[in-house]
């Protein structure tokens, strides 16, 4: 191939095997013609050329019976998750350390992730639950002042699988259409395409019990805070609390801002006995986010159930719908549920729009819940129950998460 470069600078151009016969003639316009061409004798004699870019290696197959080829990076591998998409625009390793996300692949619809790296103060927990990630474009450096290591080496230590170079627009807009759908990434070219699809088709996340492998096994007192760098709400934090908090998969963001405002944390695990946790005489309970399906998990409702009315308590995404369903209510699963730092929500009680970050697949349904217990919150996208109150039995609870971590801080006021 022939490149031609033209001089001046003002007209630039390039031309592949063409002659440029009106522009030589031209003796104050120098033509500089350079050749390029690529020797495969080495790699002939080899009996390998070896490409200088990665090729498509991994495949994600929705039970639809799509197809989607990609790139790897992180595990390999094959594994099995349902397809969910996320909008935020940043915060994606607060996003992979979210317990909540566990038996998932995350879309990122944000189409540049990784060049921010990551570091040791935004994990949101010890280790990755997530399945997979899926993103559109890998960033092949890092530029930030606190990053340890790149993307690609965290996923890898962790064993997660990740894909790159997909169409994630086209994977958004079907789930948008058809709803959240099981689906299978492998790297392995000796599973067929059939073989994939059949595992997607064979497995269901509905009914499953995602949080006994998401909590603690042993109770434990969480003192850290938020940095004070990072503290956006220092005013007066008042008298000290005792917070019993439920782990049901619980972020280190939400123990933080507790400590931050002044409480005594005492964790327990997700089956801890509401009669132990009574014992404790604490001055509010905390049932906290999770993953999966609540209807998965009826020892937790009976633990809510056994709680309410005697301590105040307060739920946060999982803890919200338990709390729900303690009542007397019924959750749903969503389409293809909320997931991002950007859905606006109105605060009933306060009169005002709030932009949260929130992650579930599932909400309560507010036509199912009894007399006296109130809806505080509703998200503006679908209208769906984003908070609620019972005020008689001291319960609120918000859908959504209040720590926002990643995402905006509306919802930190204090009160």
């Amino acid at each position: 191939m022939e490149l031609a470069f033209v001089n001046p600078s003002s007209a630039t151009l390039f031309a592949a095997n063409k002659a440029l016969p009106s522009l030589v003639k031209h003796s104050s316009i120098k033509v500089l013609s350079v050749r390029c061409s690529s020797s495969s004798t080495a790699g002939a004699a080899a009996g390998v050329v070896e490409r200088p870019w990665k090729t498509s290696d991994a495949r994600l197959v929705l039970e639809d019976g799509s197809v989607w080829k990609a790139k790897s990076f992180g595990a390999t591998g094959t594994q099995v998750g349902e397809v969910v998409f996320n909008t935020s625009l940043t915060g994606y390793q607060e996003i992979l350390t979210d317990p909540s996300y566990a038996g998932q692949f995350v879309l990122m619809t944000n189409p540049h992730i990784g060049n921010t790296g990551v570091n040791l103060d935004d994990e949101e927990s010890m280790q990755c639950f997530l399945a997979g990630l899926v993103i559109k474009s890998l960033s092949i450096c890092t530029s930030n002042w606190r990053c340890t290591k790149t993307l690609e080496d965290y996923l890898t230590e962790r064993n997660i699988m990740g894909i790159y170079d997909v169409d994630t627009r086209a994977i958004t807009r079907r789930l948008r259409q058809d709803g959240s759908l099981i689906g299978v990434l492998s790297t392995e070219e000796v599973k067929s395409d059939e073989e994939l699809l059949e595992m997607s088709r064979s497995w269901d996340i509905v009914g499953v019990d995602l949080i006994s492998g998401v909590s603690c096994t042993e109770p434990y007192e969480w003192v850290d805070r938020t940095k004070p760098d990072w503290d956006f709400n220092n005013e007066g934090r008042g008298e000290v609390f005792h917070v019993v908090a439920y782990d049901f998969g619980i972020k280190h963001n939400i123990l933080r801002r507790l400590a931050s405002y002044g409480c005594k944390i005492t964790v327990v695990p997700s089956n801890w006995p509401a009669s132990e946790a009574l014992k404790m005489n604490p001055d509010g309970v905390l049932f906290s986010n999770g993953p999966g399906d609540p209807s998965a998990v009826p020892y937790a409702v009976e633990t809510v159930k056994n709680i309410v009315g005697k301590a105040p308590v307060f739920g946060i995404c999982m803890g919200h719908q338990l709390l729900g369903q303690a009542l007397g209510g019924k959750t749903f699963k969503m389409k293809f549920g909320h997931h991002g730092g950007n859905h606006p929500v109105r605060n009933i009680r306060a009169n005002r729009v709030e932009i949260s970050a929130q992650n579930h697949n599932y909400a309560v349904d507010p036509t199912s819940l009894p007399e006296g217990v109130e809806v505080t919150h509703v998200n503006l996208n679908d209208g769906s129950c984003a908070g609620l109150a019972f005020p008689a039995l001291k319960v609120m609870s918000l859908q959504y998460h209040p720590e926002a971590s990643p995402g905006p801080h509306d919802s930190d006021s204090g009160n």
